[in-house]
């Protein structure tokens, strides 16, 4: 079993993925509970807004500790990447929702909902990932968490496909489907960029092990 550990053992950047990621899967949540409950839909993107700037705000705390620390436990580029990928997954999911509501939607489609259930599953694994990153980490442990990162997106792709698919019956208006190919396209991409997140994640691994 492959250990390594980050050199100085300042913790506070951690604490500022943490927040980040708890913040990602609030998010996650309340996607999922506007596409399920279809109430108070303008209120809920609303509340996603806020909640899409509590995470910039966080993304603003990462770049501020990177200008005035010296020494940092990870490589600069590496923190930023991790932050990068966690503020688009934030803001992905305040897009999806944004559409929804813009559109004017009118209810949530199954698939629809099947996708918020993988967006919530990818979200929370991308958390996971997030609590494993700190001072000393096992690499086959957050490879591990990686790989099954890949697999969800992997699955989110098989049902974004099948969910375009069933847009073109003919019983579907032009406008309906336009409308729901932009919102599958935006919760496609917020898979998509847990997938991101993956990637920078593993890269870490590999580089510090």
């Amino acid at each position: 079993m492959f250990k390594f550990s980050l050199f100085p053992k300042d913790t506070k950047v951690f604490a500022f993925f943490e927040q980040d990621a708890e913040n990602l899967v609030k998010m996650a949540r309340q996607l999922k509970d506007m596409i399920y409950v279809w109430q108070n839909v303008k209120e809920r993107t609303s509340l996603l807004a806020d909640m899409e700037q509590d995470g910039d705000a966080i993304t603003h705390n990462i770049t501020r500790y990177l200008y005035r620390s010296f020494i940092t436990p990870l490589d600069r580029e590496d923190i930023s990447a991790l932050a990068d990928s966690l503020d688009n997954i934030a803001d992905l999911i305040h897009s999806t929702a944004d559409t929804l509501y813009l559109y004017k939607i009118t209810g949530p489609t199954e698939k629809a909902k099947e996708l918020s259930d993988i967006i919530l599953k990818a979200v929370l694994e991308v958390q996971g990932g997030v609590l494993e990153l700190n001072s000393t980490i096992r690499e086959d442990k957050i490879l591990k968490r990686c790989v099954i990162i890949h697999e969800i997106e992997n699955y989110g792709d098989t049902v974004s496909r099948a969910a375009l698919a069933d847009l073109f019956e003919p019983s579907n208006e032009m406008d309906y489907i336009v409308k729901w190919s932009e919102v599958y396209r935006k919760m496609e991409a917020t898979i998509n960029g847990c997938e991101v997140f993956a990637d920078v994640l593993e890269g870490i691994a590999i580089k510090y092990s």
